[in-house]
């Protein structure tokens, strides 16, 4: 199965459209120096909030709005998004630049937000076909460093302190994808049942709280063009405080997965390719972070849960399309995968329960 191509830009969707002229008037007011006509165009990519591209003469911006229609409670959270990229503009996380936030929604008929647009290289395949092995190393490896600098950011110092609830993560996450789980439920599905009982009852010990991007992935980021350097982290929709070995398994996921399932590795040759595997990607992000090694039976779990979320949320892409209010032209496809993630994290639980008999 082919990665499917979410790159550049295409004519903005009819159910997207609005209206330009006013966004421009409103964007001369915020944006100093803007001259030349307001052009607009919708990024390909993205299930959850549509995306445009903004050309003012010779200046280039991005847009993200809420979707249309009924929305789950909490969900598309741009105001956040708009937050956390402003927070971290002085910090070693590379973001975007952001210029503003609108919430009034009678003007594009939903909240967005602009940030500067990166010029720069975005990844789809996480195999990266066409690079050289140390290529591909020296990618993975800025990965590696990007999400252990963002878990190192002091999040108080950058205004961040309420960005979310410090400690009981998993608790509250579980029972979170849980309730947006039953608010997009089109039909009764066992293994969502089994994870929902299970996972709330296996929470492994300890907590921390780091700020948390919630969605950091290859295709996530913009790459220099020429060089394996991010330039920007984008996507900051799940981003709170929480647990940074959630985010960061989260990341590590992809080993689990085949390239078909989430644009996954699992079955590459790691050395041929030059990526390291996932107990050395692993190995690094300790050692970035100074923390020990991750027990074996916590990192199942963690998986487990971050396979659930994303069940959870292919879930809500697909009560979004059957409504006919999904962003993405793909969005029916993504859902119907839900419960294939879910079998997928009911999968992790089973090694959990395994290493647990061995013990």
């Amino acid at each position: 199965m082919s990665v499917p191509d979410f790159s550049g830009t295409m004519p903005v969707a009819e159910r997207n459209q609005f209206d330009v002229g006013r966004l421009a008037d409103y964007l001369r007011g915020q944006i100093p120096g803007l001259e030349g006509q307001l052009q607009v165009e919708q990024f390909r990519g993205g299930q959850s909030n549509p995306t445009f591209l903004l050309e003012f003469g010779n200046r280039r911006f991005v847009l993200r709005k809420k979707p249309p229609g009924d929305l789950l409670p909490s969900a598309h959270a741009v105001d956040r998004e708009y937050r956390v990229i402003k927070a971290l503009g002085s910090t070693e996380v590379p973001v975007a630049p952001a210029f503003c936030l609108c919430e009034d929604t009678s003007l594009l008929g939903t909240m967005f937000y602009v940030m500067g647009f990166v010029e720069g290289r975005s990844f789809w395949d996480a195999r990266l076909p066409g690079m050289t092995p140390a290529q591909r190393g020296a990618i993975y490896g800025e990965l590696n460093r990007v999400i252990a600098a963002l878990h190192r950011v002091d999040y108080q110092g950058a205004g961040l302190g309420d960005f979310g609830k410090p400690g009981n993560y998993f608790a509250r996450q579980i029972a979170r994808w849980t309730k947006q789980y039953r608010a997009s439920e089109t039909e009764t599905i066992g293994v969502f049942e089994d994870l929902i009982r299970w996972l709330p009852e296996h929470i492994p010990p300890g907590d921390e709280t780091a700020l948390v991007h919630g969605d950091f992935r290859i295709d996530n980021v913009i790459f220099h063009p020429a060089e394996p350097r991010i330039l920007a982290v984008v996507d900051w929709e799940l981003s709170t405080l929480g647990h940074p070995l959630a985010d960061f398994s989260y990341h590590c996921m992809a080993y689990r997965l085949k390239p078909e399932e989430f644009r996954g590795l699992a079955g590459v040759d790691f050395a041929a390719l030059g990526i390291p595997t996932e107990a050395e990607h692993a190995a690094d992000y300790c050692r970035r972070t100074g923390r020990g090694p991750i027990d074996p039976a916590h990192w199942d779990f963690y998986m487990g849960y971050n396979m659930f979320r994303v069940a959870c949320i292919r879930q809500g892409i697909m009560k979004r399309a059957l409504a006919g209010n999904a962003s993405n032209q793909n969005a029916l496809d993504a859902g119907r995968r839900a419960k294939d993630m879910a079998y997928a994290a009911w999968r992790q639980v089973e090694k959990v329960m395994e290493r647990g008999t061995q013990r």
